[in-house]
């Protein structure tokens, strides 16, 4: 099998780039191309394939503002040639799922989400209160023609493999395709408890969160406010001095942390938040992993990954004051740091490895 690995881009970390490392794992032949690589933004594993990248990254300031070249993304995605591959495997929440492949290759799309500012979250990433009214309409033009090519793009990919039950909705609402399930990745096996795995002897809320609008983190900060619980933010992104405003210093933020870090952040804290609708959501399964409950908005993936009651709580409605009270609870409810270990292992890297190899292997016997 010669096989094509394809990623929207390399600049980080995330979710998709931790599915990609365990493929890359798990086929250490595999070429593998994406439209922008910042050097040393991703695992070892992953600067070890031979990566081929697009136009687009030969352009000015690219590593700062590679999301600014996003309307030449479906140009520079349909210009790779994949001839010599029989096997094609896009991990996209973008337009990786629209290369163009040959008659004779097969091409598996897992795919994270259809893109997310194109479909229902224009507002939320481009909307006047964001850009401004007049970059707002101009940026309203230019997605309605990016869903249209995502959209007449959909038939590129064999099969889809969505991340959650809530994605494969997506899928099968926006391009009519139905897909597979198969879990993200979690690294269980670094993030665990630690030796005493007992309950923290202060009350204290986290949040591990890319700082951007759809995840919601003002309503974690007002939320943790009217608890009287203290707060603490892991993460960084263009929201971050609008939070800090808002917080008004009754949150710590700490932007990017080791994994290392991370993890004793997770040990530390009471309870975890997620008040953004995911479509996976893969820090609540760390903070899981490592026995610690979380408090997530019951839309999206966290129905699929939080056992109310058992794991943590799940919260009907998007307010600080529903939040509030659901933080309160967790601090209060007899969770046991065993059994909601045991729920997050079920989510493994090694069980994800296992159901793609499977996948990709039929794919190419197809």
């Amino acid at each position: 099998m010669k096989l094509a690995l394809v990623h929207d881009w390399l600049t980080g970390m995330r979710g998709g780039e931790k599915a990609l490392e365990v493929l890359c794992e798990r086929f250490p032949d595999a070429e593998l191309f994406t439209l922008v690589h910042i050097r040393g933004s991703v695992s070892s594993v992953i600067e070890r394939r031979r990566i081929h990248t697009s136009f687009v990254q030969h352009l000015p300031l690219v590593s700062r503002y590679y999301r600014q070249y996003l309307p030449l993304f479906p140009t520079a995605i349909e210009q790779f040639d994949f001839d010599r591959f029989d096997t094609i495997v896009s991990i996209s929440h973008c337009c990786a799922k629209s290369i163009v492949r040959p008659a004779t290759a097969r091409h598996l799309c897992y795919c994270l989400t259809p893109m997310r500012y194109a479909w229902d979250q224009f507002e939320a990433y481009f909307g006047a209160p964001r850009v401004g009214r007049a970059a707002s309409g101009v940026m309203r033009r230019v997605m309605a023609r990016l869903a249209r090519w995502d959209r007449d793009t959909a038939d590129r990919a064999d099969r889809y493999v969505a991340i959650s039950h809530h994605v494969a909705g997506r899928i099968r609402r926006y391009y009519n395709r139905e897909a597979t399930v198969v879990y993200p990745p979690v690294d269980t096996h670094f993030f665990q408890p630690d030796s005493s795995s007992s309950k923290p002897a202060a009350p204290s809320a986290l949040v591990v969160s890319a700082l951007v609008p759809y995840k919601r983190i003002e309503v974690a900060i007002d939320a943790c406010r009217i608890a009287g619980v203290p707060l603490t933010i892991i993460g960084d992104g263009p929201d971050r001095a609008r939070l800090e405003a808002h917080a008004n210093g009754t949150a710590r933020f700490l932007g990017r942390r080791s994994n290392e870090e991370l993890r004793e952040a997770y040990r530390r804290a009471s309870v975890t938040l997620l008040p953004g609708e995911e479509d996976f959501g893969i820090v609540p399964l760390e903070a899981q992993a490592c026995g610690r409950p979380v408090v997530a908005l019951a839309r999206g993936g966290a129905c699929e990954t939080i056992v109310p009651e058992q794991t943590g709580l799940l919260v009907n409605e998007p307010s600080a004051d529903a939040f509030a009270d659901a933080v309160r609870r967790a601090i209060d409810h007899p969770f046991d740091a065993r059994a909601i270990r045991e729920h997050a292992a079920a989510f493994s890297r090694a069980r994800f490895g296992e159901e793609m190899e499977a996948l990709i292997r039929d794919a190419q016997q197809a």
